[in-house]
């Protein structure tokens, strides 16, 4: 296999003056992520700062009313409400373990940005994020606390205003401050390493829920694994685990938008074709002409025209099947899961979750194990401006 390649996808398109700060950091990844220096710390904080491992929960009303037997990976529960924390300590240690003194981000939703400017207070380091200005509106609650954590935020007016944009900054900004600066890259995406080294980080996602659903269930594994797909990072770490037991199905959820034929979204794995963005081969939402068209979904956290490399290979290879489900029935999962279970899922877990709602008749009788990737206090407003 061709070095930071999955398959046909993936690679390093990028111009010249990124290749200094990619090589060091796959140097350092190398050096420093197996050193027992590195292990010792990191574990300690994903365990006393984070609150790892986290919990897995049956669901038994839900279950009820679908007919199958439905379980969350629990990620809501991590310290700052996401899984982006797993990620964003791993990159933060590594970063200062370089030397470097500033954390670079961006951010969609704003978990991300929050689980950096997190990292960084703990790390006693500086954090910059760069957001599209759309998002910085309606994700405000995550602003706030960026600010409040002492993170810049900086708020991006180009393009569609949103996630892609962000990026785009953020990787300009790389470029002048590589010396001092880390850019924390927030999903499984963009150029080679930032694919594995977020995998890496987000791994421990599917090896704590294989443990733990199999200490609840007799050693049985569950039928079928289910994570929401942006960039595809809660879901590669949801994944990685399970790939090598072909028993269990992969399923990969992308935002479909409001759902009418034509209309902006968010699932390139389906709608897409090959392409290059952000210094990747993946699947993108592109035109004839090769340029990115906009992307929507109701959940920030997936408006994005791209996803990782990694997903694009497993959806090429078969390994895993990605399906799509409108604004309208993540709305809808948001709000049943709520009533029924008493839990607040972020509106792109909600995306998981109505995968099992929707398609409950073909899952008769099986079980389903959904990353709950975040928590939905974020989105009380998007939804409230809706019903």
């Amino acid at each position: 296999m061709k070095k930071g390649y999955f398959g046909d996808f993936g690679g390093q398109f990028i111009p010249e003056l990124l290749m200094p700060p990619l090589l060091e950091l796959e140097q350092a990844m190398q050096a420093i992520l197996p050193s027992e220096a590195f292990q010792s710390r990191f574990t300690a904080m994903l365990k006393e700062n984070v609150g790892r491992p986290s919990a897995i929960t049956h669901c038994p009303n839900l279950s009820r009313d679908l007919g199958l037997d439905l379980w969350l990976k629990r990620e809501d529960l991590n310290h700052s409400g996401a899984h982006k924390i797993n990620n964003t300590l791993g990159q933060g240690l590594l970063a200062k373990m370089m030397g470097k003194t500033t954390l670079l981000a961006e951010t969609g939703a704003g978990m991300h940005g929050v689980a950096t400017a997190v990292a960084a207070a703990m790390l006693d380091m500086k954090c910059l994020v760069y957001m599209g200005a759309t998002d910085v509106v309606r994700q405000a609650p995550n602003v706030n606390r960026m600010r409040l954590m002492g993170a810049e935020v900086v708020a991006v007016e180009s393009g569609t205003k949103t996630l892609k944009d962000a990026i785009n900054e953020a990787l300009r900004r790389w470029l002048s401050d590589q010396e001092t600066t880390h850019y924390c890259f927030g999903t499984a995406a963009g150029p080679h390493p930032f694919p594995t080294l977020v995998r890496e980080f987000q791994q421990v996602i599917s090896r704590e829920a294989r443990q733990q659903f199999l200490e609840r269930n007799n050693n049985r594994l569950p039928d079928v694994v289910v994570a929401c797909v942006g960039g595809g990072s809660n879901a590669i770490g949801m994944f990685h685990h399970f790939v090598p037991d072909p028993s269990v199905s992969i399923v990969g959820v992308e935002a479909a938008g409001t759902g009418e034929p034509g209309c902006d979204n968010s699932a390139p794995l389906n709608l897409g074709t090959d392409g290059i963005l952000h210094g990747m081969k993946t699947k993108l939402l592109q035109s004839p002409q090769g340029q990115i068209l906009p992307s929507h979904s109701i959940a920030p956290g997936l408006d994005y025209p791209g996803v990782g490399p990694e997903h694009a290979h497993l959806h090429a290879t078969g390994r895993a099947t990605y399906v799509t489900i409108n604004d309208a029935q993540a709305i809808n999962a948001f709000m049943t899961l709520s009533r029924r279970e008493g839990i607040i899922p972020a509106l792109e877990s909600s995306h998981a979750v109505a995968y099992a709602i929707e398609h409950c008749a073909q899952l008769k009788g099986k079980s389903v194990l959904v990353c709950l990737s975040g928590r939905g206090d974020k989105d009380m407003a998007i939804v409230d401006s809706i019903l």
